[in-house]
């Protein structure tokens, strides 16, 4: 057994409990492998239902290998998955759509169901993004989400697939608005809807973050420097009862910059404002090179400058899917009540 096949395979025993707690629960999407922390920097192996989706970003495997690692979650799993390799080790972690080194059969490429605390999630190994159509470190959340959203308005802040606002459509919210910069995001959440027909419908919102939450914190909105401002769409100020902020590491619009390394501040202010008297906020931060501790000051500071003190902190770390040997998985959620 090669070094990658015995690295595998330990942290496939690793996980046995965890698999047999999450298909109890109505979950089969999960991370059968962590590259980072289990031996294998840059690899990843996830699986979304019936679908394996293997990603490397440092270096590209040999189909040998491929098969391999294929061979053996099938046979541990006791299923016949449906193989999707995605390269990323080129060009900033960009899909190779050339298929160097495995071509995917039409089977795999096709659109499939996926299952997470028992809703449906639509769910393609590739498609015209880069990044998965599901986060899987995020699932413990969207599990409180559900657990926690009974008769609450719910606020989806850079919404992306929704699956935040689907969990919470599912735990009996009164109402769920899912805000994304793009179509493409939110048309993938209205697909996640429609494959959940038992819930209630969700709202969505296409729409730039920072003229959308300035607009429901009931601040001013500018462009950066001296831009002519652009159009947007037209929000009256309100609050939520619940809201989510999972922002990207960074982004660029004609209305401002999100950029959690240098100001994490300026989404958060306006989120905080937007969330209601006795409220919970749902803050994550997803760069590893920011310490938790560092992180939990600087939101707790801010949110006393905004007037929004916080009366209650608590931890959410991502399930034992994602290993981390310095006990600082890269996802950091903090769930603030206010």
């Amino acid at each position: 057994m090669s070094s990658l096949n015995q690295a595998l395979s330990v942290a496939l025993d690793n996980r046995q409990a965890l698999l047999d707690q999450l298909h109890g629960q109505g979950t089969d999407c999960y991370r059968l492998f962590h590259g980072s922390q289990e031996g294998a920097s840059g690899l990843t192996i996830d699986r979304y239902g019936p679908q394996l989706l293997v990603q490397s970003f440092h270096t590209r495997l040999d189909r040998d290998a491929l098969l391999a690692l294929h061979e053996q979650v099938n046979t541990r799993l006791g299923l016949d998955t449906l193989l999707v390799y995605n390269d990323r080790s080129q060009g900033n972690s960009r899909v190779d759509r050339h298929d160097t080194v495995y071509k995917a059969e039409d089977a795999a490429l096709a659109d499939h169901v996926g299952h997470e605390w028992g809703l449906n999630y639509r769910v393609r190994g590739r498609h015209a993004g880069q990044d998965p159509l599901l986060f899987l470190d995020l699932r413990n959340t969207r599990g409180w989400v559900k657990q926690h959203s009974a008769g609450k308005s719910v606020l989806n802040l850079f919404a992306y697939t929704c699956g935040v606002g689907l969990s919470a459509a599912a735990g009996g919210a009164s109402e769920v608005c899912n805000l994304d910069f793009a179509e493409g995001n939110l048309a993938v959440g209205r697909e996640n809807g429609a494959l959940n027909p038992q819930l209630p419908p969700m709202q969505f919102i296409q729409s730039d973050y920072f003229p959308a939450i300035r607009q429901l914190a009931g601040l001013p909105i500018a462009a950066r420097r001296s831009q002519q401002l652009p159009s947007y769409v037209k929000l009256q100020q309100r609050q939520y009862d619940l809201v989510l902020l999972d922002p990207p590491a960074w982004a660029k619009s004609a209305f401002g910059t999100v950029d959690l390394l240098r100001d994490y501040q300026s989404l958060l202010k306006p989120a905080l404002l937007t969330t209601a008297d006795d409220g919970v906020l749902i803050c994550c931060n997803n760069l590893a090179k920011v310490s938790m501790q560092d992180w939990r000051e600087q939101v707790l500071r801010c949110a006393t400058k905004a007037g929004r003190p916080v009366r209650d902190c608590q931890e959410m770390r991502p399930a034992a899917d994602f290993p981390s040997q310095d006990n600082q998985p890269p996802l950091k959620t903090l769930i603030l009540q206010l």
